[in-house]
């Protein structure tokens, strides 16, 4: 019986920030991935090696972890004023979809890098040595990153001495500006969705909890540690193995899905993995990172832990680090009350890999409250450029 040959897709694997991705130019998909659908998402997901009811994607370019489960697409931009689209898609282990929803923050370190290398730029914007600054649409979200990508001799600079925790070797520092962050604005009340700083959660099953839902960055469901019986500098360990408490946490996360409006059932949830997140705050404390470097109370805020498609990641992703320091901002929400209250426009955090620092401006309109920047600093590098390959009849099952 005649088998279909692989087709090559020419892709570049990255690392963007504490996540990987197979990144790809529209251009060079199949006619029929080009378009969202059926043929779109079963493609990618075979490229990544899911679904795999092993959970190991032993069988494609994924690494077996919410982190290194990941896809993205980069077009030329169809909106004004900016340079390109960026088109994100987390791919679960074993599940058949995938996720659209959200944005990815720490790839977004890496969209920058790749569309100048890849030709998205005129040469003529890009500096022989300096700084070349993108505008960038995250189409997920409707949003836009300015990310500033430092430029060698006229080519991206990979290498450097920036260190973050959660990655191994340092590498060249990317800062981003993630611009109006939140849903909010002139019409208001959007980046709180239900119009309050916290809100008693109704969770069936497991009990009510004080939560602070907010939607800066990616929606974010935040509850305190102690009230699910943590102290906040837990590691992956004591949470990935209590299949009792991510349970609890999955449950929290899809009451505060219906709470936030994003889904009308919690049923719905397991469609919807990406977003909202949970994450649970608690005041500074001395730990030991995941790396073995203790983390000192007196160099953070607040502690930090989120839940990232059903375990605890293993840093903190980049969309719900925007959450953490916008919400930090607001006095009366659960996490500023974790940083000791007061005013702020900076936080440094504690997560399980170390330390993250993050920027935030808030300001009240027409009594509600919205943002309007968000800053970070991450690191990107290519990790492997060419062609990936799938077999061909992934195209026809879809």
């Amino acid at each position: 019986m005649a088998r279909a040959a692989q087709i090559k897709i020419p892709a570049t694997y990255m690392r963007g920030g504490t996540s990987k991705g197979v990144f790809f130019r529209l251009q060079d998909l199949p006619e029929t991935a080009r378009k969202p659908g059926a043929a779109r998402d079963a493609l990618l997901q075979r490229v990544i090696g899911s679904p795999d009811p092993y959970g190991k994607q032993t069988d494609g370019m994924g690494g077996a972890t919410s982190s290194t489960s990941k896809v993205v697409i980069i077009s030329k931009s169809s909106m004004p004023g900016h340079d390109i689209d960026y088109l994100y898609g987390q791919v679960p282990l074993d599940a058949d979809f995938i996720d659209w929803s959200g944005n990815c923050g720490n790839l977004s370190s890496a969209v920058g890098p790749f569309a100048i290398a890849n030709g998205f730029i005129d040469p003529a914007r890009v500096p022989h040595n300096g700084l070349c600054t993108l505008r960038i649409w995250q189409a997920n979200i409707g949003k836009t990153i300015v990310a500033h990508v430092p430029i060698t001799d006229g080519e991206v600079q990979e290498t450097g001495d920036f260190e973050l925790d959660g990655v191994t070797f340092p590498a060249a520092e990317i800062a981003l500006e993630f611009l109006d962050p939140a849903d909010g604005g002139e019409d208001g009340g959007r980046m709180f969705p239900t119009g309050n700083l916290v809100d008693d959660l109704d969770v069936p099953g497991v009990g009510t909890f004080k939560a602070t839902l907010i939607n800066a960055g990616v929606p974010v469901v935040f509850v305190d540690a102690a009230a699910l019986g943590l102290n906040g500098t837990e590691l992956q360990p004591a949470i990935n193995e209590n299949q009792v408490l991510l349970e609890k946490l999955e449950a929290i996360r899809a009451a505060g899905a219906v709470r936030m409006g994003l889904i009308g059932d919690v049923a719905d949830a397991a469609r919807r993995p990406l977003t909202p997140k949970v994450a649970f705050v608690a005041p500074p404390k001395d730990y030991i990172a995941s790396s073995g470097k203790p983390v000192h109370a007196a160099d953070i805020a607040l502690l930090a832990r989120a839940i990232s498609m059903g375990k605890l990641h293993h840093a903190m992703m980049g969309t719900a680090s925007v959450a953490i320091a916008t919400a930090a901002a607001v006095p009366g929400t659960l996490v500023n009350a974790a940083a000791g209250g007061g005013t702020r426009d900076l936080v440094r955090f504690g997560h399980p890999s170390g330390t993250l620092r993050v920027g935030a401006k808030v300001k009240q309109l027409n009594g509600q409250w919205v943002a309007t920047k968000a800053v970070m600093s991450r690191s990107a590098r290519v990790l492997m450029e060419g062609a990936v390959r799938v077999p061909g009849d992934v195209l026809a099952r879809s």
